[in-house]
């Protein structure tokens, strides 16, 4: 059962207990919690991404791309990847002789991507499935690590960070795309309506999943805003960390540097 103060991210929390959405759970339940829902949602992953967004994700997506500046034999790992629109970008960037791994820790997530990769030929991009808290890769791997739209899911999110930055080349960076905070109070509250109305809505008649939406909307709120994220990727070990505000600062895209 959620309380009034289970919406801020902020709030302490009982021993053992983080957040599903507005609901506190065991730490150990959470993975399991978000396993589901995205097993639900897979295969309308991408239909739902469109509806929700207005089809303004990939637009957010190739701001990403642009701003990575991947360049041809750079090794990229594209972290909580799902359907592969990140990695099949960075794919096609490093060429035959750089390496972009889609990664997800849901299989259903995972499999879809790589179905879609496959139809688009990029079969040298390989697909792994991993914790982001623990990635099996070693120290000094990757010149990029992308994450989108997956760490406010990551139930331990300082051990995402950290483990991202360890399998980061010195010089390497790190991007994290993710819902954030709008910047101005009435944007604020239209969203808010739109998130916790329309969004379950849409769930239930495209997906016939209202649940998983509403869960979605509710992590969002739940995830660090700009200024905290920024700060939780400097204790990572990033550093020149930047923030870029995009759609009114609906999304934010964190970009830091891991210089040693």
């Amino acid at each position: 059962m959620s309380r009034p103060d289970d919406n801020d991210p902020d709030a302490p929390r009982p021993a053992g207990q983080t957040h599903f959405g507005y609901t506190q759970v065991p730490v150990g339940e959470k993975q399991k919690r978000v396993a589901g829902v995205f097993t639900s949602v897979a295969s309308k992953y991408d239909v739902m991404n469109d509806l929700m967004s207005f089809g303004v994700h990939r637009l957010w997506k190739r701001f990403v791309v642009d701003l990575a500046g991947v360049r041809a034999g750079e090794k990229v790992l594209d972290v909580a990847g799902g359907t592969g629109d990140l990695t099949r970008e960075f794919a096609k960037a490093v060429g035959p002789k750089g390496l972009a791994i889609l990664s997800d820790i849901n299989a259903a997530m995972l499999g879809e991507g790589r179905a879609r990769l496959a139809d688009q030929g990029l079969l040298q991009a390989p697909a792994v499935q991993l914790n982001a808290e623990k990635i099996p890769f070693a120290d000094d791997s990757f010149d990029l690590i992308t994450i989108g739209f997956g760490l406010r899911n990551v139930t331990d999110k300082d051990a995402a960070l950290r483990s991202m930055t360890r399998a980061l080349k010195p010089g390497g960076r790190l991007m994290v795309l993710e819902f954030s905070k709008p910047l101005l109070a009435p944007l604020a509250k239209l969203y808010d309506q739109y998130s916790f109305k329309l969004l379950p809505l849409m769930g239930r008649l495209v997906a016939n999943d209202a649940d998983s939406y509403r869960y979605l909307a509710e992590s969002i709120r739940m995830h660090p805003d700009q200024a905290t994220l920024k700060g939780m990727m400097e204790r990572a070990g990033l550093s020149r960390v930047q923030v870029y505000n995009l759609s009114g600062g609906i999304v934010a895209v964190h970009r830091g540097y891991k210089l040693d």
